[in-house]
């Protein structure tokens, strides 16, 4: 015969081997990496620190007088940046991805963050407006667009498509999108390295252009792999 602690017992919530709780109820809790809102709060606080940062240095040296290229590619690029950022953590949110390619987001999230505190500070040396005012973008290439058709920026239906997908067509539509977008921002940077009239843009980017080039042949890499 039970008796009536037993009888208490078998009906506590908090026994896990009670019929009548559902494990499936439990809130599964992932960790903090692959969580793109704690992701995105990371994000807005490196590029904060890249300012920063940028703000100590750029303090301590003299820059020279910088070009239209300079400026304007500083402005175009920190947009292009963003959407980088934001096609990295929708697809960071998505479910049953290949972890070396959210391992190459993770990466975009924070390396591109940074270098968007970097541009905002010359910016800010330059004595310029942190954000393109007006409606048209890469001018100071002699190929002005719209500032929403820079080359490789995914469109609306591009984003809507990478949020709704899952798994390996996640997997595809984000290396499809990001090769894209690395490739139009190639574009840009390779004339910024050419033109720009300051060592410090040039120089970043060269090096945005040489990364993006790496980034692209490892995506390629990691997708055909994950389809083995």
């Amino acid at each position: 015969m039970r008796t009536q602690a037993d009888q208490q017992l078998s009906h506590n919530p908090s026994n896990p081997g009670d019929p009548g709780v559902s494990v499936a109820d439990d809130p599964v809790t992932l960790p903090w990496w692959r969580s793109a809102t704690n992701l995105a709060t990371i994000a807005v606080a490196i590029a904060v620190l890249g300012a920063a940062f940028g703000y100590v240095v750029g303090n301590n040296r003299a820059l020279p007088d910088p070009n239209s290229t300079d400026v304007g590619f500083l402005q175009d690029m920190r947009v292009h940046h963003e959407q980088a950022v934001q096609l990295s953590l929708i697809y960071l949110d998505t479910t049953g991805t290949e972890p070396s390619l959210a391992t190459t987001a993770r990466e975009i999230v924070v390396g591109q963050n940074i270098e968007i505190g970097r541009m905002i500070q010359l910016l800010r040396d330059f004595g310029e407006s942190e954000v393109n005012e007006t409606d048209i973008a890469m001018a100071w290439m002699g190929a002005p667009v719209a500032l929403d058709r820079m080359p490789g920026l995914a469109t609306a239906d591009d984003l809507v498509a990478l949020r709704t997908a899952t798994g390996a067509d996640a997997d595809a539509i984000f290396v499809r999108l990001m090769t894209a977008h690395h490739q139009g921002g190639i574009h840009m940077a390779d004339d910024a390295a050419t033109h720009a009239s300051t060592k410090e843009v040039a120089t970043m980017a060269e090096q945005m252009a040489n990364g993006q080039r790496g980034e692209i042949a490892d995506m390629a890499r990691l997708l055909e792999l994950s389809t083995r």
